[in-house]
């Protein structure tokens, strides 16, 4: 949102003293000079910190919400009112400005959260509720102001109790000021404290993650539940363990889950990450499995979509292997949620979800010597730390794939693997790099390939045995 002329003083110097129009000839003494000392006194009380925001204005602009909420309290409960437009206006101007730390102070020690919270208690304009929040949501990004609107008790409860409004924008506006105050870890608590009281909470994230088409807001949905169960495993526990009602059918975290990424797939697909992370955190508890594996749960489901993703979206064979660095965010999580359900569920493995699995191996080996001759030909390490960091991600990534193949081999028939080769999934360049990665830990997977190979494919069990001294072993 812009400013314009209306939310600011410019200071001009041309209307605040005056002198004769002038006769040469005067019978007193000439007028003092226009006292522009004062002027420009007066004009810097009125700015807001070093700002040129005019405090005038923004009492000015409250005030007339007030009045406005106050004649709209006075007609009929069931009365929607519509904004004026240029108080509207004005708000936005607000909300705009409240991005300044300079406002966002001002704002607070003015009281407006307290006037800001009054207005959505009584407001009948979605439209306001939203700029409300909005204005609370861009003060909260400043921590001295986030520190002082969280221990606002009243506020708190009204914020957890939007999450049940039923328009889009003051929803993805409460979410974001919730995400904001949860990143502070002075806060972050208090607020965790208050979603643990309020057990609505989690029917009104799943009645939008299993109804709500807007990406935006299952966005920020998303990302706000993540970051729940990423910071209070009890709260997680407690979501899961809470079955369905009938007055609440739709409270199914699992499901709900699940209906949000498959929405997200076409429409946003850097936006699953949030999800899937969710979902494999579920894996990490006895209660969160039971919730995706128990008779009737959505785990087969989440396994089917979880699958395609892998297979379809990600890291494929036309890909350059830096791809693995773009979609390490999204793959590990994956795959680490494929392992956690096969491990329970025992489903059946496609020919394409190996393919997949040795296809990142690959990539991360060729992408390793790229990064290698890279450093070599420059002949400096520039940066080795960020980079060591950065890899992080990507070395979760190689070793939940490794891992997950280990276990997949060590079930491989001779049936699977032929058509794994068949479809161009197991080339000479493949399997040695997916050997190299299996070796060192996972030496009995390779032995069971092996064998496997050499009577399915002799002359790549035999490049195997070249390069890694490994003897077959195939179960009977």
């Amino acid at each position: 949102m812009e400013h314009n002329d209306r939310s600011s003083q410019e200071v001009d110097g041309d209307s605040c003293g005056s002198s004769t129009s002038g006769s040469p000839e005067m019978d007193r003494n000439p007028s003092p000079p226009p006292e522009e000392d004062e002027t420009e006194a007066g004009e810097e009380a009125d700015a807001i910190g070093e700002t040129v925001y005019s405090k005038h204005w923004l009492f000015s602009t409250l005030t007339r919400l007030i009045e406005m909420v106050t004649d709209q309290g006075n007609g009929p409960s069931d009365f929607s009112m519509e904004l004026m437009d240029d108080l509207e206006e004005d708000l936005c101007k607000v909300w705009d400005m409240a991005m300044n730390k300079d406002v966002a102070v001002f704002l607070q020690e003015f009281k407006a959260p307290d006037i800001l919270l009054g207005v959505i208690a009584k407001s009948r304009s979605p439209r306001l509720t939203e700029i409300c929040v909005g204005i609370l949501g861009n003060m909260a990004c400043f921590h001295d102001t986030c520190v002082s609107l969280s221990q606002n008790s009243d506020l708190g409860a009204v914020l957890l109790l939007l999450l049940g409004d039923n328009d889009p924008p003051t929803l993805l506006e409460t979410c974001r000021l919730l995400l904001t105050c949860m990143s502070q870890p002075d806060v972050a608590p208090l607020w965790l404290e208050r979603v643990r009281q309020q057990p609505a909470v989690c029917g009104s994230l799943c009645f939008i993650m299993s109804s709500s088409t807007n990406v935006d807001l299952l966005v920020k949905v998303g990302e706000l539940v993540d970051k729940l169960f990423d910071e209070d495993e009890e709260i997680m526990k407690s979501w899961v363990s809470t079955p369905p009602s009938e007055s609440d059918p739709q409270q199914d975290i699992a499901s709900s889950l699940l209906e949000a990424a498959t929405q997200l797939r076409s429409e946003s697909p850097e936006a699953l990450e949030v999800y899937l992370h969710s979902l494999q955190l579920l894996t990490t508890v006895e209660e969160g499995m039971q919730a995706l594996v128990s008779d009737g749960a959505c785990g087969r489901a989440v396994w089917t979509f979880v699958s395609k993703i892998v297979c379809e979206d990600f890291c494929q064979a036309d890909d350059p292997p830096l791809i693995l660095q773009e979609q390490k965010a999204l793959l590990a999580p994956a795959l680490a949620l494929l392992s956690a359900l096969h491990s329970s569920l025992r489903m059946d493995i496609s020919a394409e979800l190996i393919g997949s699995l040795i296809r990142i191996l690959q990539f991360n080996a060729e992408y390793c010597q790229s990064r290698t001759a890279g450093s070599s030909e420059s002949g400096e390490s520039q940066k080795e730390e960020e980079k060591q960091v950065e890899d992080v991600q990507l070395k979760a990534l190689v070793e939940t794939t490794a891992e997950f193949l280990s276990v997949i081999i060590m079930e491989l028939t001779k049936d699977l693997l032929s058509s794994v080769v068949k479809e161009g999934h197991l080339t000479e360049g493949s399997c040695v790099s997916a050997v190299g990665t299996l070796v060192p830990q996972h030496r009995a997977a390779v032995q069971h390939l092996v064998g496997l190979l050499s009577e399915v494919e002799p002359k790549l069990a035999d490049i195997i045995k070249k390069d890694f001294p490994i003897s077959s072993s195939v179960s009977s």
